[in-house]
């Protein structure tokens, strides 16, 4: 790890400017795919697996006129889900000569370094919750073993592609996949506010925020002429009851099927199906403890841990580290994945 800090020769009398300009990364928002927007903290900092039990059962009844002697009853198979975890490490090392050179540029070379491996850190994480760590193990949301992958279909004018879709029916698809995603989840039914989270590229995001206007064709459509596809999707879904979100991760640009680029749908939490009176969720809706999550990513601690130490030859090294889990989907009715060409 270098800290490259040269002399320079600047003409005198001038003026230098105090504030820095930064390289900046893109800030992510694929994290808000997990249940309450961010890794599970339950860890210990060696603990080399995740277990999460899973409860099924299968219920019977006899029906008649008259009783039966012969009874069947309900079968209750415990089994569980597993995940391993994985350790990331990053180090960072300065001495006084370092910390001098840094000043001269008007530089905190601790808090540069330190911010730097803490970017290093998440930017892991983001790939974990992604594409896993070891994808070939199906870990990451986009792996999803089970997640439903949908095409994009060419619309009524022949076009194929994100940037192309007809503006209108490109809104009216996405509320189809919001449809089926909640119908796969049992979501369906007043009582029930979900959150729906759709995580994209960012050019994918922004042709639908600010470009694609809904036209204005021989009959009105929902927001035709002012709003776009993305205030369509989201002002239909917040009038059932449903709060969209969007998102957007470039790393996911060429990850789709034929190296286009994919969107991926999903609702991070899951409620249990209710219904007053006579419930044919009554297991499923009062069985206590129960998990609602549908994404997941476990974590040891909040953020990084830091361990200073100083070297015989009177420099400072700094190693932080996270024990984290991949991105894990344990529901994969949850995820759906839309494949299209940019």
């Amino acid at each position: 790890m270098a800290n490259i800090f040269p002399s320079v020769q600047k003409v005198q009398p001038s003026f230098t400017e105090p504030d820095l300009i930064l390289t900046y990364a893109q800030a992510s928002g694929a994290f808000a795919a997990l249940q309450g927007g961010k890794p599970r903290v339950k860890l210990g900092s060696e603990d080399m697996a995740v277990y999460v039990n899973h409860l099924d059962l299968r219920t019977e009844a006899a029906v008649g006129q008259s009783p039966s002697n012969l009874l069947p009853s309900a079968s209750i198979v415990a089994d569980y889900f597993t995940t391993p975890t994985y350790l990331i490490r990053a180090r960072t090392i300065w001495d006084h000569h370092d910390m001098a050179r840094a000043a001269q540029w008007n530089v905190s070379l601790p808090m540069a370094q330190d911010m730097a491996v803490r970017q290093g850190i998440f930017q892991q994480m983001r790939t974990g919750l992604l594409y896993g760590f070891n994808p070939t193990n199906g870990e990451g949301l986009m792996n999803t073993s089970g997640a439903t992958s949908v095409n994009l279909p060419a619309d009524t004018f022949g076009n194929t592609r994100w940037s192309t879709y007809d503006n209108g029916e490109l809104a009216l698809w996405f509320l189809q996949q919001i449809v089926a995603l909640k119908s796969r989840m049992y979501q369906s039914g007043g009582s029930i506010k979900n959150r729906l989270v759709v995580i994209s590229p960012q050019r994918e995001f922004l042709q639908f925020a600010y470009a694609n206007i809904v036209q204005v064709t021989s009959y009105q459509r929902p927001g035709a002429g002012t709003a776009t596809t993305g205030a369509v999707v989201k002002d239909t879904a917040s009038a059932s009851g449903d709060d969209f979100e969007w998102y957007f991760d470039d790393t996911l640009i060429g990850q789709g099927a034929g190296n286009g680029d994919p969107i991926l749908l999903t609702t991070p939490e899951i409620e249990a199906p209710d219904m007053p009176g006579i419930n044919t969720n009554e297991f499923g809706a009062g069985m206590k403890p129960q998990m609602k999550a549908v994404n997941l990513m476990y974590a040891d601690m909040a953020a990084p841990m830091k361990i200073p130490t100083p070297t015989p030859d009177g420099a400072i090294t700094e190693i932080q580290e996270q024990r984290v889990t991949s991105g894990w989907c344990i529901r994969p009715q949850g995820i759906t994945l839309l494949n299209g060409q940019y």
